[in-house]
């Protein structure tokens, strides 16, 4: 959307980025979008390796001039600015032991021939817990979406206090359990704007409990140690 002067002089083009965490309802997220924005919703996937890639989502933003809303799971690094370009940027967070929950269910049934797959279907849910922090690197299991948080603001302070700046940068940020509350609200903002998007109750790519990710006390004091910035930045949210 590019905003007009009465005289016709072109504003600020508003956009939306979601930053899509692994399952944090973001398939439900896009499904709204993909519905308020028919062929101007945008998806893409961006190499994660030097942990800034926001160059790279600019660039995209700037190709794509007919586009509104833009979702990717793997932007890293701080949130765009860009001149003439008005970015409001959008995050769901969730209980980390729930999404780690849901992400086993899902690397279980997913077919795909991926490490994160094979093992979901290798193990229980407790061996794939274990499994997933024994591997250097690897945050699945570990702080997710206090990493992911923390990549949006860049710099020499530990990762939870770069996390909770990063809560402030973004636009809205929400909660899985009140995404109609969170879509709400974003559809508020791009409204102010000068556009308005309907909301709509869309569920996608959801997974119900199961009782192969049961777990043992054992299991989720672990899982809280691992987990402590997450359930941190959680409650701050609630």
């Amino acid at each position: 959307m590019v905003n007009t002067t009465e005289a016709g002089m072109k504003e600020e083009r508003t956009i939306i980025l979601h930053y899509h965490l692994f399952k944090n309802a973001g398939t439900s997220v896009d499904a709204i979008l993909k519905e308020n924005f028919p062929g101007r919703w945008v998806t893409r996937e961006f190499p994660m390796n030097g942990g800034n890639n926001t160059g790279m989502v600019e660039e995209w933003i700037r190709e794509t001039p007919e586009a509104v809303a833009y979702s990717s799971h793997t932007m890293v690094g701080p949130i765009p600015q860009m001149d003439g370009i008005r970015v409001i940027s959008f995050m769901l967070l969730r209980d980390p032991i729930e999404r780690i929950k849901s992400a086993y269910r899902f690397e279980r049934k997913q077919e795909a021939d991926t490490w994160g797959a094979r093992l979901a279907k290798e193990h229980d849910f407790e061996g794939y817990v274990r499994a997933r922090l024994a591997r250097p690197g690897d945050r699945q299991c570990r702080d997710f979406q206090t990493a992911r948080l923390a990549s949006l603001t860049p710099g020499p302070e530990p990762e939870l206090a770069r996390a909770r700046k990063s809560l402030e940068a973004l636009s809205v940020v929400g909660l899985v359990n009140d995404l109609s509350g969170a879509m709400d609200r974003l559809a508020d903002l791009y409204f102010e704007h000068g556009e308005d998007f309907g909301q709509t109750d869309v569920r996608a790519n959801t997974s119900s409990a199961g009782s192969g990710d049961t777990l043992s006390p054992d299991l989720v004091e672990l899982l809280r140690e691992n987990n402590a910035n997450d359930l941190q930045l959680f409650d701050r949210m609630t």
